[in-house]
């Protein structure tokens, strides 16, 4: 990037510079080649990928021509939309860029090619590339191997400290992810990990076992993507190795790949917590969109047809008392809220894997006792302020008092069972392996709305109608 650009960074004073109108209108202009290269080439190749949206195809190809190919496959990575550029691109830069590129990224641009394209273009990639990349499509795409890099050092537990750092020189012309060199025996058995400073300050005659971390940890091609994140948030190392099940080193996850998975991750437990059955983008068509909603939607419609059979269970109630069907909204609001906070905290409770019943245990009392103190408080308030206004309104105050305070305790009675269901229903799900983030939050405000309905009028019905005699 320029001096001028980077002084434009970090000036406080003036607002951050358009770099993408930028590019694209020195893609636009009337420069020659080699100007105009130069002139690209002086920014980075992120503000690059964000300018690819300003160009038309035409001018897409014409960027993509003035780019080396480091520079194009930098570029492509950043972009969000890299299978459709890679698209324009004629065969022998594909190949090129692929050979370049991380190969889990190839992989993942690969697996959206036709058949036949993808078929072609692996016939035309070296056999160490075709190999690495036959291995990671060996593996499903919700298990950690299909996210692993073969980019990393690896030396041999019997080399000596000068060995290892010729090696790590020799190697290091192919693969850049160089801060933590992984050791193996002679039958790429994982040893341990070697971390560079630690190689570079330490004496050449000391034996490499000396300065190898034998408790480092890692993890297994087969396992689930969900059940590792626990393990790269605990160590936050720059990456961590991936083993096959004879324990053989084969690749590594970098922090980089990490990072996009906890985003993939995330935003689908985000998209289960809307009600949707994965995440969505804004470009896809309308038709796939309502095909992820129209499932829970369904689920969802025959749960809010039993609470409306629910409520014409107690037609006889609101007869005698119309007042009290003025306040149902409110009970079932409270119940949603209450039963959608209690799940927010239970799923990230329950996404550390290592999480044994007596933490379940303690989550579930704590849950429960903050649903009761939160319903005596918002209870007691619901008694003054209902039974105030219904008093302004002309009613009297007995009869007043009467209704609120039984609003107050179904408050309470409703916010303990729906902190108890938002947090018992994601443990459940998960004790017979369903995603706790399927308990969405749709799901659980129509199960409390089920819970506040019969509260709230079976305690009308009991205390207003059969104690009091009010109807």
């Amino acid at each position: 990037m320029s001096v001028n650009n980077n002084e434009n960074y970090i000036n406080e004073n003036t607002s951050l510079p358009d770099f993408c109108n930028e590019i694209a209108e020195i893609v636009k202009s009337k420069l020659t080649p080699k100007k105009m290269q130069e002139s690209i080439l002086s920014y980075h190749e992120k503000d690059v990928a964000l300018a690819l949206t300003s160009l038309n195809d035409d001018e897409r190809l014409k960027l993509f021509r003035l780019l080396d190919l480091e520079t194009l496959v930098k570029v492509l990575e950043y972009s969000d939309n890299i299978v459709e550029h890679f698209k324009s691109l004629n065969i022998r830069k594909k190949v090129e860029v692929l050979s370049l590129i991380e190969t889990s990224t190839a992989v993942e641009v690969l697996l959206q090619l036709s058949k036949e394209e993808k078929n072609s273009l692996t016939e035309l990639m070296g056999s160490e590339l075709r190999s690495e990349i036959n291995l990671l499509l060996s593996f499903d795409e919700e298990e950690i191997g299909s996210r692993m890099s073969t980019n990393y050092i690896h030396i041999s537990d019997t080399s000596t400290v000068k060995e290892a750092m010729s090696e790590l020189i020799r190697q290091a012309a192919e693969n850049d992810n160089i801060s933590m060199l992984y050791v193996v025996d002679e039958n790429n058995t994982f040893c341990g990990a070697v971390d560079l400073k630690d190689l570079i300050i330490a004496r050449q005659e000391i034996p490499l076992s000396e300065i190898i971390t034998f408790s480092f940890p890692y993890v297994y091609a087969k396992a689930m993507i969900e059940d590792c994140i626990p393990l790269f948030i605990d160590y936050s190392e720059s990456s961590i190795p991936v083993l096959d099940n004879d324990n053989k080193l084969i690749g590594v996850v970098t922090a980089q790949e990490f990072i996009e998975v906890l985003d993939e991750e995330m935003g689908d437990d985000y998209a289960k917590l809307a009600g949707l059955a994965s995440e969505e983008e804004l470009s896809e068509p309308i038709t796939d969109s309502v095909k992820k909603r129209v499932p829970w939607l369904a689920i969802l419609l025959a749960l809010g047809l039993g609470v409306s059979a629910t409520v014409g269970l107690f037609e006889s109630i609101v007869a005698q008392l119309p007042v009290i069907i003025c306040f149902q909204s409110l009970i079932l609001g409270m119940a949603g809220n209450v039963g959608t906070q209690s799940l927010a905290v239970a799923i990230r409770v329950l996404m550390d894997k290592q999480i044994g019943n007596k933490h379940k245990n303690t989550l579930i009392w704590k849950e429960v006792r903050i649903g009761l103190l939160n319903g005596i408080l918002l209870g007691i308030l619901s008694f003054i302020s209902i039974g105030g206004y219904m008093c302004l309104i002309g009613h009297a105050a007995s009869f007043a008092f009467s209704v609120s305070g039984c609003l107050g305790i179904a408050m309470i009675l409703a916010m303990v069972i729906s902190s108890l269901s938002g947090t018992v229903i994601p443990i459940i799900f998960q004790k017979f392996g369903i995603d706790p983030a399927v308990a969405s939050g749709p799901l659980i405000t129509t199960i409390n709305d089920l819970v506040a309905v019969i509260s709230y009028y079976g305690l009308s019905w009991l205390i207003l109608i059969k104690i009091m005699n009010l109807g």
